[in-house]
């Protein structure tokens, strides 16, 4: 059984909206009869909640009261084991929604990556793969027709050289000629 929207607001010293809004948002868990467990919704408070908006802690006097010296009971002290804190866990919260900590690192992560993308493609770092798919196939097919235009212009020159030095010096200096046309 756990304690009312308003007791919960008390406890935690905030307003009883922001534990609305927090229920409503599915930040903390709320039970089945509506109320809410103070142990869930401490750590599920913590895990999603952005820690920019959280309250900073009240400082601490410095000269803090002593604390009352108990009084002698007829009963023996009953031994508690020493609570550890409780550290937000990664992972989903109860709502089945991811960690809000979590959420933001991978947010500003993939922003921070696509800022990088966009100033190395303005800076000339980057280029547009369509365009160099683009520019390359234009170019390989230019290659392509300028070669396979060299037999049709050769045939009926090398047809009446018999020296294979000549055809070979011949053939090499228009492949250099298609080449270098390429090139520039």
């Amino acid at each position: 059984m756990g304690i009312s929207i308003r007791s919960y607001a008390r406890q935690r010293d905030v307003t009883e909206g922001a534990v609305r809004k927090a229920v409503k948002s599915g930040r903390i868990p709320i039970e089945v009869d509506g109320t809410i467990d103070p142990a869930k919704a401490n750590v599920a408070w913590e895990r999603n909640t952005s820690p920019a908006q959280q309250r900073k802690p009240e400082p601490v006097p410095v000269n803090p009261a002593p604390a009352p010296t108990p009084a002698k009971s007829a009963l023996p002290p009953v031994r508690q084991s020493p609570q550890r804190p409780t550290e937000p866990e990664p992972g989903p919260s109860a709502a089945g929604a991811p960690n809000y900590q979590i959420s933001r690192a991978v947010r500003e992560t993939y922003n921070a990556k696509l800022t990088r993308l966009d100033y190395e493609e303005r800076t000339g770092k980057l280029l547009n793969a369509e365009d160099v798919a683009k520019d390359a196939f234009a170019l390989a097919r230019r290659v392509r027709d300028r070669l396979l235009n060299i037999p049709s212009r050769m045939a009926s020159v090398l047809a009446s050289e018999t020296d294979s030095k000549m055809i070979e010096a011949m053939l090499s200096q228009e492949l250099r000629i298609a080449l270098e046309e390429l090139s520039q």
